[in-house]
Order: structure tokens, then C-alpha cells, then sequence
């Protein structure tokens, strides 16, 4: 890559209730809880040491909550955008995450016109990747040779891992893979992305 890499910090919101309850959050705008804001203070202090040259946000309560805390001694404007969205799941949002969840994401990555995922309003891979990658790399173009934060939800992050050949489906967990906070580190060019490093999620061996 050239000199002109963008570095970003892709990192998950904090921890909601509907986080404990392994409820299907999507789009619905739920608020951080009182664990997910100490746990954004925990990480502002680990990324402290990082210069930061701008700050992005899934528009979405609970990720813009995040971003502020994170930016907090920064001070830097927080942008917003829905292209950092976590997935539209239709009528799945506000139900349990259970079997049916995991089939949900069986076909999503099986059966990209499956008539079901039309039928139910959910957003597939396709379309979730096609918005968050083409933000990725307008950014990369914008920013580079700096270093950006992006605030934005687990399931996009998951399927952004997938998609960049980091892992495969199976090597995720059927809950709790990618922790509240945990993060990914990524250098782009506006063309190539390549995944650097990650934390806090859990990448099963093949």
C-alpha cells in the first residue's frame, strides 16, 4: 500500500439491555446502559494514546453515545451516517436471538435471494457490505495517511470479517463472538482494505 494509508478503527457500540437479553436490536434506536457507558470510559482510556484525526458514527443512539464518550477529551466533530448502520432485520427486530436467528444468518449467507429475506425486510449481506465498504474507502481516500475512528455494530463488523477473507462463517460463535467495545484495526488505500488487528473478538480455528 502506499504512504497515503488511511488507518481506521472499526469499534462496537457498549452494551444495551437488549444486549443482556439477546434481543434482536437491527435498526431499532436502543440506548447504551449503565455498563455500556463505563465500558466506552474503559476503552477512551486505552485509545487515548491514539491520534485521532476524525470520528465517524453509525447514526443509531447507541453508537453515537459510544463515539461521544470515546471522543470525549478529543473534542473532535462526530459525523454521522447510516452507511455505519448495524443490519435492517425486519420483523426479526425486538425477538429473541434463538435458532431461528442462527437460520436467519444460514440463509443470508447461503441464499442471497432467498424469497424469506425479501418476504421479512431483512437487509442481506450484499447490500449491508455494498454501503459500509464504499463509505470505508471514501473515507480512506479522504483521510489518508491519517487515522480515523468508526463507531458501528457487531453484525456489520462481522460481516465485514467475512467479507475481507479474515474468517469464514463457521468460525464465529452462535453469540457473544464479537464483544460490546471489542474493535477492528484496518489500513486502506480507497482501494485495497486489509484487516491489522482486532480485539476483543473471538475467531474459532477452521
Amino acid at each position: 500500500m502506499p504512504s497515503q494509508t488511511c488507518t481506521l478503527y472499526i469499534v462496537r457500540h457498549g452494551q444495551t439491555d437488549w444486549n443482556i437479553s439477546k434481543t434482536i436490536q437491527g435498526q431499532l434506536d436502543i440506548p447504551l446502559n449503565s455498563t455500556g457507558e463505563k465500558e466506552a470510559h474503559e476503552l477512551k482510556s486505552v485509545l487515548n494514546s491514539i491520534h485521532f484525526d476524525a470520528v465517524f458514527s453509525s447514526d443509531l443512539i447507541r453508537a453515537k453515545r459510544t463515539a461521544e464518550i470515546l471522543n470525549m477529551d478529543r473534542k473532535l466533530a462526530i459525523e454521522t451516517t447510516n452507511a455505519l448502520r448495524e443490519r435492517l432485520f425486519g420483523i426479526y427486530q425486538g425477538k429473541p436471538m434463538d435458532s431461528a436467528h442462527e437460520k436467519l444468518y444460514e440463509l443470508l449467507e447461503k441464499y442471497k435471494n432467498h424469497p424469506h429475506l425479501a418476504e421479512s425486510q431483512v437487509e442481506s449481506n450484499e447490500h449491508m457490505i455494498s454501503r459500509a465498504l464504499t463509505f470505508i474507502r471514501e473515507v480512506s481516500v479522504a483521510y489518508g495517511g491519517k487515522t480515523v475512528l468508526l463507531v458501528s455494530h457487531g453484525g456489520l463488523m462481522r460481516t465485514l470479517l467475512i467479507h475481507l477473507g479474515f474468517c469464514n462463517s463457521s468460525q464465529f460463535l452462535p453469540f457473544g463472538s464479537i464483544k460490546n467495545l471489542a474493535y477492528i484495526k484496518l489500513a486502506s488505500d480507497g482501494s485495497e482494505i486489509l484487516v491489522q488487528e482486532t480485539s476483543g473478538i473471538t475467531i474459532l480455528p477452521v
